[in-house]
């Protein structure tokens, strides 16, 4: 049976689906700013050890979709869970990597301190950094490429070696799911590929990553994975079976470049 799921008018998926095994299950997320819904009674199901990308037009909700997922934006109604359990029970398992926009990179800090961050759980309210801890975060920068940066302030570094240092936060989670906000937008060639390529290894790590993504023409080579949106889904599943001229047409219309879905299969 195909993995495809495409939105119909009934709305939701059955409650009584067995979500416990997931890593992240959304159920009839709706929200709105002011009287405009921006994500409408969204479904979603994110399987163990998968890639997937958060596609759609410029207001079709992803990011916002992202945000009420972590609770940072209140939706009007909807539920969560990770892991099978309240998201407020298993924040210690998610890492997330918001929006380089989104962060005001004047505050004063060391590359080193930032990724420290990723600890805040294990370091408690006193903050005492061990040797230990400075290891790993040390570590956690070599991941992504940026050891010899681990004094400098944050607010020096370039667009992408600022993206590849709160990857290098999320690294230091040790999370088993991390959800990214656009981590490819405005980087550097170098930086994509050094960033696809740690998540590539958390996959095979059975590490699970979820990230919005808007470039369509990588979303075959990085992901396995979409959850195609507009406000409402329009599909989710596996990327050979989801990412079809047909889906990518309801979703995007006459924004859609044909260079994007050259090749690409028609739905059923």
């Amino acid at each position: 049976m195909s993995q495809i799921t495409l939105a119909s008018a009934e709305g939701h998926l059955p409650d009584r689906e067995d979500i416990a095994p997931y890593p992240l299950a959304v159920r009839g997320m709706t929200v709105s700013y002011g009287q405009k819904p921006v994500v409408f009674s969204v479904d979603a199901t994110i399987p163990e050890g998968s890639m997937t990308a958060i596609i759609g037009p410029n207001g079709a909700g992803k990011s916002t979709l992202l945000k009420a997922v972590l609770g940072i934006l209140r939706p009007l109604s909807g539920r969560v869970t990770v892991f099978g359990k309240p998201l407020d029970a298993q924040r210690h398992r998610i890492a997330y990597v918001p929006q380089r926009a989104s962060v005001d990179w004047d505050f004063p800090t060391t590359v080193l301190d930032v990724v420290l961050m990723g600890l805040s759980r294990e370091l408690g309210l006193l903050r005492l950094v061990r040797p230990r801890h400075r290891a790993h975060a040390r570590a956690c920068l070599a991941r992504v490429g940026m050891e010899d940066f681990a004094n400098r302030q944050i607010g020096q570094l370039s667009g992408g070696q600022q993206q590849r240092v709160f990857l290098a936060r999320a690294l230091a989670q040790g999370a088993d799911l991390y959800l990214l906000d656009e981590p490819f937008a405005g980087v550097d060639a170098a930086t994509e590929k050094a960033i696809i390529a740690v998540l590539k290894t958390l996959k095979a790590e059975g590490k699970t990553v979820v990230a919005v993504h808007h470039d369509l023409s990588t979303v075959p080579d990085y992901f396995d994975r979409v959850l195609i949106l507009n406000t409402r889904k329009i599909a989710e599943g596996p990327v050979t079976e989801a990412f079809t001229v047909d889906t990518l047409q309801a979703a995007y219309g006459g924004r859609l470049a044909t260079a994007h879905v050259t090749g690409l299969p028609v739905a059923g």
